[in-house]
């Protein structure tokens, strides 16, 4: 279900390692778009929809999940991702809702295309089928140093820590890199944000720069 006009919402997606603070700054942001009156329906990938979270319960905590081939990862976070724009995303840009995502497309770019290794080519060719014509707005980038980003993984309440999580320094340095360049060679849609700076300091300029391109 590509978006046949214009829509009248706004698609936000959040972006960075893992223990960037993502998911409480959008909980924030949520709350800001609330009280002026917005809707505002957050969602996360993989995940959002009954499927979508099948598909993360395979990515993230199969039994067999070391096993998994990069291609295979790949291709499941985008069968996530097409269903969520699908059924989720696409529904509510068009009544003028504005959704927030706990990652998107630039996911699969940097996890899976400069992380695991995978060509460029291929990775922005599925990356398009599953979401059509359907890109953000914005993209916030949260950004920590490394030894930060593993640090807090590890500081992280008592579950034991998923498939991503389990990652190396050398693959999360790739990550944080690959999100700066990535943010570097398209500034209209990308801002990085200090990820280090106090929570509050942080949802200030985040809902800033919000309120600055929703006017």
């Amino acid at each position: 279900m590509p978006l046949k006009s214009k829509p009248t919402g706004k698609l936000i997606s959040f972006e960075g390692s893992e223990g960037s603070g993502k998911s409480t700054q959008i909980s924030r942001l949520a709350a800001h778009l609330q009280k002026a009156g917005r809707e505002v329906i957050s969602t996360r990938e993989p995940g959002g929809t009954e499927i979508g979270e099948q598909i993360r319960n395979i990515i993230v905590h199969n039994s067999k999940g070391d096993e998994m081939c990069a291609e295979t990862e790949l291709l499941l976070f985008t069968a996530a991702r097409a269903q969520v724009v699908r059924e989720v995303i696409v529904p509510a840009l068009t009544r003028g809702a504005v959704v927030l995502t706990d990652r998107y497309l630039d996911s699969s770019t940097v996890y899976q295309g400069i992380g695991r290794n995978l060509a460029a080519d291929p990775v922005a060719q599925i990356n398009r089928f599953a979401v059509g014509n359907v890109m953000p707005d914005l993209t916030v980038v949260i950004d920590v140093p490394t030894e930060v980003s593993l640090a807090r993984i590890r500081q992280r309440a008592s579950d034991l820590p998923d498939r991503m999580e389990r990652e190396n320094i050398d693959f999360y340095k790739k990550i944080r890199e690959g999100y700066l360049v990535l943010a570097k060679g398209m500034p209209d849609r990308f801002v990085v944000f200090d990820g280090t700076l106090s929570l509050d300091a942080l949802e200030k300029k985040i809902w800033a720069t919000v309120k600055e391109r929703l006017a």
